[in-house]
C-alpha cells in the first residue's frame, strides 16, 4: 500500500479528539423539592454545549425527604448507567439532617446539603453568604439581592436560574466563598451540618461538574 493510500484512511486531528473524548459521567441527583434545587440543576444540564450533552446526564427526581436516600439507591439500581448518585437536600425543618447526611455517605452517596436553605448557596453567587437566619429570611433576602443584581424579581419556578446567576454572578468566586466558609465552621469546631450554619456543600457538585467540562 502506498503512503498516499495509507495517509488517505487517517483521521484527521478533529476525528481523533472527538473519538477520546472522555465520558464526563452520569449523575442521578435526587431531590426533595420540586423548584428550587430540581429547576438549578436543569438549568446547569440545559447550559452544557449541545455536543456535551450526551455525555453528562443529569436526571432529577422529587421525592420527600425521609425517603431521599431509599429512592437513590433505588433508581441507582434499577438504572446502572447512573453512575454518581447525589441527593440534594436543605436543613430547613428536618429533624434527621445530619442523620440522614452521614447514613447517605455510608452507602456511597454523595451529598449536597444547604444550611438553612438553597438560597445560601445561590447568594454566593453574588459575593456573599449572610449571616445565619431562617430559611424564610434567607430567601427573602436572597430575592432582595437577586433583584438588585439582575433587575428581574426571583422565582423559585425560574426555569433559567442558572444561567441568570452565571450572568449577573461569578461562579468561581461563589465556589470559593464558600469553601471558606466551610474551612470557617471546621476551624470554629463545628464538626456537624446541623450547627454550620450559614454553608452549602452544592458547591462541591457544582465544581465537579465544572471540571470535567473544563
Amino acid at each position: 500500500m502506498s503512503r498516499s493510500e495509507r495517509t488517505g484512511n487517517r483521521k484527521t486531528r478533529e476525528q481523533r479528539h472527538l473519538k477520546k473524548a472522555p465520558e464526563l459521567g452520569y449523575y442521578l441527583i435526587v431531590t426533595d423539592t420540586e423548584k428550587t434545587e430540581a429547576n438549578y440543576f436543569n438549568s446547569i444540564r440545559s447550559s452544557i454545549p449541545e455536543i456535551l450533552q450526551k455525555n453528562l446526564v443529569i436526571r432529577v427526581v422529587k421525592t420527600r425527604t425521609r425517603s431521599l436516600i431509599d429512592k437513590c439507591l433505588e433508581l441507582t439500581a434499577y438504572e446502572a448507567q447512573y453512575r454518581i448518585p447525589w441527593i440534594i437536600f436543605d436543613r430547613d425543618q428536618v429533624v434527621d439532617f445530619d442523620k440522614i447526611i452521614d447514613e447517605a455517605k455510608r452507602k456511597g452517596i454523595e451529598v449536597g446539603w444547604s444550611n438553612p436553605c438553597m438560597e445560601i448557596w445561590l447568594c454566593a453567587y453574588f459575593g456573599a453568604i449572610p449571616p445565619c437566619m431562617g430559611s424564610v429570611k434567607c430567601c427573602s433576602e436572597f430575592a432582595v439581592l437577586y433583584e438588585k443584581k439582575t433587575g428581574q424579581k426571583y422565582s423559585k419556578a425560574s426555569m433559567d436560574i442558572y444561567g441568570k446567576l452565571c450572568k449577573y454572578g461569578n461562579e468561581e468566586k461563589a465556589i470559593e466563598l464558600a469553601k471558606m466558609k466551610m474551612e470557617q465552621h471546621l476551624r470554629d469546631g463545628k464538626t456537624k451540618p446541623s450547627e454550620m450554619c450559614p454553608a452549602s456543600t452544592v458547591y462541591e457538585l457544582v465544581q465537579e461538574i465544572k471540571r470535567k467540562l473544563e
